[in-house]
């Protein structure tokens, strides 16, 4: 009795789990009944579309499989929310792992239950749920182990093409000896075609997946470079800030000396009251910012004077005695890249009665809460729970928050950000020592 070739219900079969192992692991656009809906639909489309092509003629093969292959695009665009290269990419991925599944089960069922002669269709599903289900269930745990360390990020034009690349090589490759049989890479043996189908498709699928993982990890690296620049910038300003400041104290304290020296002279009734409206300034910037904490100070002057200058209102209630469990370069980052964002936000903002940032740092029942909000004019996009930047070149820009989570949780804390009725509020929470450590000492370095 001749050895049928792979059913095409089950290669229909095996691409459907395959997107949904990938899927699992991606941002949904859709869940609950839809998704369930979405995804059973695009199974009997799969299923029908394999069977109809079936009989069809070896010219019309490779357009038939691309037409497959769209279909998974498909069920990827539909169900997670992602850029067309993304999807292209991870569907790729699930291309090869079904060619791997399906290669696999046919060839282990041809082994063991075919050649004892047990031709049932019994026994031909059971071997199908058998295999499909380590295959695939192996497969979804090895990524969702890597879900943390690996975590979701854009594809690139470049990276998408390698994979495409790759999938395609190895199915042509895999294929060869079904379509072409008297090609110097091909066989007319039936163990030989399906040892070759089935080792090709693994080390594809071995390939791409060791490329996913060092693409994940470079991008990781980039993403970790970007926020320690990010650090080591808002620290090098609260420097340079901190020397100006200390300038200013400088003038203003000469310019005391001076006023008192003017007031003793016989002078106009206008040059009096400008110096007493002189005097009031220097009162004003004397008080100003004043939290308890000199990093925290230095940090908030020089974002109120950027501030005035450019027509942004700032106001401040700020406990800065808690904040001494912090580094020098901790309180930069945060409370650096969290008002830079909202600055950059209001200057957007054409009416500057509008262009209002406020401040909060307070205790609420045992943790420390710093609330930064600032009012906006649009809409915001949010992805994995943080906006999305609103700068066109977005590979190099978004680290901001991502540097102040990356501190919070250097404390234990959490950052959560929303966008309601026009108002922007991201909340930083930590957990107060309780050995005294608010009273680590803060050195300026």
């Amino acid at each position: 009795m001749p050895f049928p070739d792979i059913p095409r219900l089950y290669t229909a079969i095996a691409e459907w789990l395959a997107c949904m192992v990938y899927i699992a692991q991606l941002p949904l656009r859709i869940r609950g009944w839809k998704l369930a809906g979405v995804s059973v639909g695009m199974l009997v489309v799969q299923c029908v579309f394999l069977l109809v092509t079936g009989d069809a003629p070896l010219f019309l093969w490779i357009p038939c499989m691309i037409a497959a292959i769209g279909l998974m695009l498909v069920l990827f665009c539909v169900c997670c929310n992602l850029p067309v290269l993304d999807a292209c990419y991870h569907c790729m991925r699930a291309f090869l792992l079904a060619e791997f599944a399906a290669a696999l089960e046919w060839q282990l069922y041809f082994y063991t239950l075919f050649r004892l002669g047990w031709y049932s269709k019994l026994w031909d599903v059971l071997c199908l749920i058998v295999i499909y289900s380590a295959v695939f269930s192996f497969i979804y745990l090895l990524e969702y182990r890597r879900r943390d360390s690996n975590r979701y990020f854009k594809v690139t034009l470049r990276e998408t093409g390698s994979a495409v690349a790759i999938g395609l090589a190895v199915f042509l490759m895999s294929n060869l000896s079904y379509a072409y049989s008297n090609t110097p890479f091909s066989s007319g043996f039936v163990t030989d075609i399906f040892n070759t189908r089935t080792l090709v498709d693994l080390g594809g699928l071995a390939i791409l997946y060791a490329y996913h993982v060092q693409r994940g990890e470079l991008h990781m690296r980039y993403e970790l470079d970007s926020i320690q620049n990010v650090l080591q910038n808002q620290y090098a300003q609260y420097r340079q800030f901190r020397e100006s400041i200390d300038v200013i104290n400088r003038k203003y304290h000469d310019l005391k000396h001076q006023i008192a020296a003017l007031r003793a002279e016989s002078d106009p009734d206008r040059r009096a009251a400008w110096l007493d409206e002189m005097e009031e300034d220097i009162k004003t910037y004397e008080a100003q910012n004043k939290t308890g904490n000199p990093v925290l100070d230095t940090v908030l002057t020089s974002k109120s004077l950027y501030c005035q200058k450019h027509g942004i209102t700032l106001t401040c209630v700020a406990d800065g005695t808690r904040l001494g469990f912090m580094s020098v370069m901790d309180i930069c980052t945060i409370f650096g890249n969290a008002l830079d964002n909202a600055i950059e936000c209001e200057l957007r903002i054409a009416d500057k009665s509008k262009r209002l940032i406020h401040v909060t740092v307070a205790v609420q029942k045992g943790f420390l809460l710093l609330r930064f909000e600032n009012y906006y004019e649009g809409t915001l996009e949010f992805e994995g729970g943080l906006p999305v930047t609103t700068k066109k070149d977005k590979a190099y820009h978004g680290f901001g928050i991502k540097s102040i989570r990356y501190t919070a949780a250097k404390y234990g804390g959490s950052v959560t950000v929303k966008a309601k009725d026009n108002w922007f509020e991201m909340k930083v929470l930590f957990p107060l020592p309780k050995n005294g450590a608010e009273d680590t000492e803060q050195t300026s370095q």
